[in-house]
Order: structure tokens, then C-alpha cells, then sequence
């Protein structure tokens, strides 16, 4: 996997249209306060954008298609299973809120290339993935495109909070 070229740096500040590799990523550390009386306040920031001519079900099915790529990339992102009064186990969540946008396709577009540019990691979904139906002919729909073509209706990015408010300028929080 290491030889696979990703839209990510160690630094999350590159020059433009900069790529690395996942392997060897620093994921970047949250500073928390975890008190009563004062607010838990992330370092970094998870942040879907959404075409704004989606469907509902395409907005649902392609939020949960980018989570899942920043889950299964920073573990750390994840946190402790859940747990109710009846000793019942449930699932562990992000620790941290995933924030959703919505924007026009050139916002989209130049969320992507900020994002590039700044080497922060990133997860596509494109206009193409919605007439495959497993993950290999995702890939492959993916793959079959230079970047400046992708068709993409959404993405996801997990990074420095500064950054990933620039990423995600002009875009507007989905209702």
C-alpha cells in the first residue's frame, strides 16, 4: 500500500498539487479539555462537502461512503465504545463532530484543489460510483479518471482546523 499515491503530506502545508504517501502520515494530535465546566476543543476537524444537487438518499449514501475512509485511515479519530445503564455494549463513534457542507460543483471543485494543495487527507465520491455496486468497481470508476475530470459529488477531510476551514470557503453548512 505504500506505493499507492494519496492527496496527503506529513506536514498538511505543501505546494500546490502536492501528493505523498499515507504511510508514514503523522495523524495530528487533539488537545482536549474533557472538564465539566469548559468544552472539549479539537485541534483538527472532520468536514464532508456535498454537492447541493443531491438526492437525499445520494447526500446519506455518500456522507457515509466518505466517513468511512477517514475512519478506517485515523483509528485515532475513533473513540471508546458506548455503553448504557443496562451494561448494554454499543459501537464506538467518532470522538469528534463531523461537520457537513453543502456547495455548488465549482465549490466543490475548489475545495478539492485547495485540499490538494495543502496535502490534507482526502476521500472522493464520484458522480460515477453511483452505478457500481461494490468496492472494487468504485475503485476502478476512480482510477479510469485524470483528477482535473473527476465528476465528484462530495468529499471528506480530516486536518488542521485552520485548513480545513480554508478547504472548505464558500461552502455552507447543510440543513
Amino acid at each position: 500500500m505504500t506505493s499507492a499515491r494519496f492527496a496527503t503530506q506529513r506536514t498538511y502545508k505543501t505546494g500546490p498539487g502536492a501528493r505523498g504517501t499515507l504511510a508514514g502520515v503523522d495523524a495530528p494530535t487533539d488537545s482536549t479539555v474533557d472538564t465539566a465546566d469548559r468544552p472539549v476543543r479539537f485541534d483538527t476537524k472532520i468536514a464532508v462537502l456535498l454537492r447541493d444537487d443531491l438526492q437525499s438518499w445520494q447526500r446519506l449514501n455518500v456522507t457515509a461512503f466518505l466517513v468511512s475512509g477517514l475512519a478506517a485511515t485515523f483509528p485515532e479519530l475513533i473513540g471508546e465504545p458506548y455503553q448504557d445503564a443496562d451494561d448494554t455494549l454499543y459501537l464506538p463513534m467518532f470522538r469528534q463532530p463531523v461537520l457537513v457542507f453543502a456547495g455548488s460543483k465549482e465549490t466543490l471543485g475548489a475545495a478539492y484543489s485547495r485540499a490538494l494543495g495543502r496535502g490534507v487527507p482526502m476521500a472522493v465520491f464520484t458522480s460515477d460510483l453511483f452505478s457500481t455496486g461494490n468496492d472494487r468497481d468504485n475503485r476502478a470508476a476512480v482510477r479510469a479518471v485524470r483528477s482535473a475530470s473527476l465528476d465528484l459529488v462530495g468529499l471528506a477531510v480530516h486536518g488542521p482546523r485552520n485548513a480545513v476551514d480554508k478547504i472548505v470557503k464558500g461552502a455552507r453548512l447543510h440543513e
